[in-house]
């Protein structure tokens, strides 16, 4: 459990030391002195590099290239069918919640709009997040914890609030949840790192495509209460199908490997 919190204070010490660091520089390296959406995207693109660096070279995660040569190409793709079908269940379960504050809209708006925004949101974050609070904070949690449930929980728990933004926070948890349990199940990120990539990457397009990104599930459907329960329901025939599927086929790349030789 203490490396687990070691782990996360490192990961939020890059964060805000690579974000100030930026904010400091970069009235020196351009002829903008205020914030700009590329300086956004370059503090983010920043501190993931920094983290992944930092955790590589102390071997808090360590990267193998095991889980990818047992080629489970099945549980790559049922992954990322269990992000695009998860998108509007979950959307419509933050919009029953009371409405949270969202502390970093208008930072997260800079960032998905400027065209380098998918570079740090859809490539780095999703790898770097990945290595870290999987690869390291839950790979941690399950050697300390008796029971793995609760170090999937834990770990989803710290995933959440780092965010440090509550609007984020129902979505953060569920998705901590599902990429903690993929984690267990196949010790591996890699898994994760596609779950997380399309659902980064459907953020960002939509929010680039749609109107208006501020646009409730009721606005993009009418008004129309029973087309948005429609939509939710067709998503979960894509979600629940896409988790069936992952927990018949997941399984770590060792026993894979001695299966194959049996």
């Amino acid at each position: 459990m203490k490396n687990a919190l070691v782990f996360l204070l490192v990961f939020a010490a890059i964060q805000i030391g690579c974000s100030a660091g930026v904010k400091v520089l970069w009235p020196y390296v351009t002829d903008t002195p205020d914030m700009t959406p590329m300086m956004l995207v370059v503090m983010s693109a920043l501190s993931s590099i920094v983290a992944a660096a930092v955790f590589v070279t102390a071997r808090w995660s360590v990267l193998s290239r095991s889980y990818v040569r047992s080629r489970q190409w099945l549980v790559l793709m049922w992954a990322g069918v269990a992000a695009a079908g998860a998108i509007i269940p979950s959307v419509w379960l933050q919009e029953q919640l009371p409405e949270l504050p969202n502390w970093a809209e208008g930072q997260f708006d800079m960032i998905l709009r400027d065209r380098w925004g998918y570079v740090a949101v859809g490539l780095l974050a999703p790898l770097v997040e990945e290595m870290v609070f999987r690869g390291a904070i839950l790979r941690s949690l399950l050697s300390a914890v008796s029971r793995p449930w609760i170090a999937v929980v834990l770990s989803a728990v710290l995933f959440a609030v780092v965010h440090a933004n509550p609007a984020q926070i129902p979505h953060a948890m569920l998705v901590g949840l599902l990429l903690g349990w993929m984690y267990m199940r196949t010790d591996s990120i890699v898994p994760g790192v596609a779950y997380h990539w399309v659902n980064n990457s459907i953020a960002y397009v939509m929010y680039n495509v749609m109107p208006n990104p501020e646009a409730t599930l009721s606005d993009l459907f009418g008004g129309d209460t029973r087309r948005v329960l429609m939509a939710v329901g067709f998503s979960f025939l894509i979600f629940l199908p896409a988790l069936f599927q992952l927990n018949l086929r997941m399984r770590k790349a060792e026993a894979t490997e001695t299966s194959t030789v049996q």
